[in-house]
């Protein structure tokens, strides 16, 4: 096995048990990694801001890759950022409450505003958000702003983003679904993949020096973008076709087990042989 130097990993349905737990001594994990120079992304759809909510204690040790990659930090400073113009996402706004049955989302840098009438939807979406802002007319708000969310009750995002959002704007951003109630879109070119990418090159790696973990659509392209790529065992059941290797389920910590055993193979070999899934 090549020597891995950084290991992205999903959060919701990945890294996170169905509770919304982290593994057992998570932190312990990446300090051992930090020992041994390798870094540790946290690659998701959510806000920077939230992230570093869940990672107090460590959040100056790892990367995030938050808004399906539209800003990057790394140990405690944001090295790239791509934000969405106020008329695009004020159009967007507009669309989906013309067009839809969606919940419209914008994702600032640092809040989520949402329409005051969806109030009812507050205290869950900060369960993802950690902040949000109640604004009388979304698509009259001009923030600093990375990402627009749809937020979908009913579980169905999917079918939404095949029938409507891809036809409607996938020629001109990037736009991907997280589990069967998210629509994420951001500026074209703008997914984990190309995130991951514009990290290592930051640090100095190789797509060989890299390992990912996911479990569904808006982490495809990070899959590809590695060698040493993974899915859990709960992922979609599509998603075989975009890993080389398949870890135990996230209630199982399946994330961890394959850390587990690199680092148990870095400890007794210097440089692991292989990575068993």
């Amino acid at each position: 096995m090549d020597t891995i130097r950084l290991i992205a990993s999903d959060m919701d349905h990945t890294l996170l048990t169905e509770r919304g737990e982290l593994p057992p001594h998570f932190n312990d994990y990446i300090s051992r990694l930090d020992k041994l120079g390798i870094d540790f992304v946290i690659a998701s759809g959510r806000s920077l801001y939230n992230l570093e909510t869940i990672f107090p204690e460590i959040k100056h040790k790892i990367s995030f890759i938050s808004d399906n990659g539209a800003v990057i930090s790394h140990k405690g400073e944001i090295i790239f950022t791509n934000l969405l113009k106020p008329a695009d996402y004020q159009a967007m706004a507009r669309f989906v409450e013309d067009k839809t049955e969606g919940i419209p989302i914008l994702c600032g840098l640092n809040s989520a505003f949402v329409a005051a009438k969806y109030k009812i939807y507050e205290d869950y979406l900060n369960t993802f958000y950690s902040k949000t802002t109640l604004v009388e007319k979304l698509d009259e708000v001009t923030v600093e702003a990375d990402k627009f969310t749809v937020y979908f009750p009913h579980e169905d995002s999917k079918e939404h983003c095949e029938r409507v959002f891809k036809p409607q704007y996938g020629a001109r951003f990037s736009v991907t679904t997280g589990d069967a109630i998210w629509i994420d879109i951001t500026n074209y070119g703008v997914d984990k993949g190309q995130a991951i990418q514009t990290l290592g090159k930051e640090l100095g790696l190789k797509p060989e020096q890299m390992m990912a973990f996911g479990d569904t659509y808006n982490d495809i392209e990070m899959l590809q973008a590695v060698k040493y790529s993974y899915i859990v065992r709960n992922a979609d059941d599509d998603m075989r076709q975009y890993a080389r290797f398949i870890a135990d389920s996230n209630d199982n910590f399946g994330v961890l087990k394959v850390i587990d055993q690199l680092i148990s193979d870095y400890s007794t070999e210097g440089s692991p042989e292989g990575v068993k899934n």
